[in-house]
């Protein structure tokens, strides 16, 4: 497959009625402060709500295949946080307890006084952590899907982490963006993704706007190591937990740094209350495309869905 960025449009203050993929609805939730942050829902079965928060430079759309799987047996909600997708511009700064602010009022507007399950990808684990220290009666259980943890954490690491970003960013305007895709997927994607649905991932992913959204979160890493390790001391309300873990040594994260993060989620897991520490050798990084199928299967275990 060849990858292609999206127009110039793309890079406007967010795109209106881009398509959610087969299944799924857009809809539009407007914060208080005004902004318009598109939403994806899908699924109307009892019992809590699965919300989804995606990675750095990463739209509602990092998750197509896998809500419309867990949509077949609860309601979900995938959005789009603000300066990439559909979503309107922040002027404020992208701190970690900016985003979980807006987070909290999706939530309110999507679930009601309903309780979820946290599904958070890369940078949206300490995101979705975050909202459920801030919110423990709210929560019904978390998936972590290779999520950033403070022991990777430090100011060369976040330096090294804006150079890719900007590396990604002079690809993309070069029309070289497959060359930043093999980064993410160096094995290419799970058999279970259609081309469809990881068209609509680059389409969002793959833009001037979603470079600098990335880089508009990443400068705040650093500020935010002494809350991230708060959280992971914590453990978490006392819900099921499953933390998920790539266990391949190669592509976007160098085989010490690995070591290092699944070291570290080990630490995370078992903290948790009721943690489990599943970690996938065949998967690197973006479990959410490598091994959907494998997220699916924590999302119902946390449900209580999936029978062993």
């Amino acid at each position: 497959m060849t990858v292609q960025p999206r127009p110039d449009s793309s890079d406007m203050s967010g795109s209106p009625h881009l398509d959610p993929g087969v299944g799924l609805t857009e809809e539009v939730v407007t914060l208080t402060d005004g902004r318009r942050i598109r939403t994806v829902t899908a699924g109307d079965a009892p019992g809590p709500c699965v919300v989804f928060e995606a990675g750095m430079g990463a739209s509602a759309a990092a998750w197509t295949h896998i809500q419309r799987e867990v949509a077949t047996r609860a309601r979900t909600v995938s959005y789009d946080r603000s300066n990439i997708g559909g979503s309107a511009d922040d002027r404020s700064p992208r701190s970690l307890e900016r985003i979980v602010d807006d987070l909290a009022e999706v939530v309110d507007r999507v679930a009601g006084n309903e309780q979820v399950v946290l599904v958070g990808h890369s940078w949206g684990g300490p995101i979705v952590r975050f909202f459920a220290h801030l919110n423990p009666d709210r929560v019904a259980g978390m998936v972590l899907v290779d999520a950033t943890a403070s022991a990777i954490l430090s100011p060369a690491v976040a330096a090294l982490n804006a150079g890719s970003m900007r590396l990604g960013s002079l690809l993309i305007r070069a029309g070289q963006g497959d060359r930043f895709t093999r980064t993410l997927l160096p094995d290419g994607a799970s058999p279970q993704i259609t081309e469809a649905d990881l068209a609509l991932f680059w389409r969002d992913s793959l833009t001037q706007r979603a470079m600098r959204m990335a880089l508009s979160e990443e400068r705040h890493v650093t500020s935010s190591i002494a809350l991230i390790r708060m959280l992971e001391r914590d453990g978490g309300p006392d819900v099921p937990g499953v933390v998920l873990q790539g266990g391949r040594q190669r592509g976007l994260l160098e085989r010490r740094m690995r070591t290092r993060q699944n070291a570290a989620a080990a630490a995370i897991a078992d903290a948790m209350p009721q943690g489990t520490l599943v970690v996938l050798e065949d998967a690197g990084h973006l479990i959410t495309h490598e091994r959907p199928d494998a997220v699916v299967d924590a999302v119902d275990d946390v449900l209580g869905l999936r029978r062993h």
